[in-house]
């Protein structure tokens, strides 16, 4: 997911995706864990997309402090 798509979210958009994302995280962890994980590189994938959706929130708020 881009960044430019993920700051076109609203709020409660935001978090559902932020909660989403790390059950994906989790399951992807379990999956590595019981050796059933098809592709590695998701969980790095999945990881930047929750620090992605988290600098955003973070930027929503900073600008609602602002203004």
């Amino acid at each position: 997911m881009k960044a430019s798509e993920i700051r076109q979210l609203t709020a409660e958009e935001l978090n559902t995706k932020l909660n989403d994302l790390k059950a994906e995280l989790f399951n992807l962890r379990f999956q590595l864990a019981i050796n059933q994980l098809e592709n590695p590189m998701r969980i790095s994938a999945v990881k930047k997309d929750i620090a992605r959706v988290k600098t955003v929130i973070r930027a929503n708020e900073l600008s609602k402090e602002n203004a």
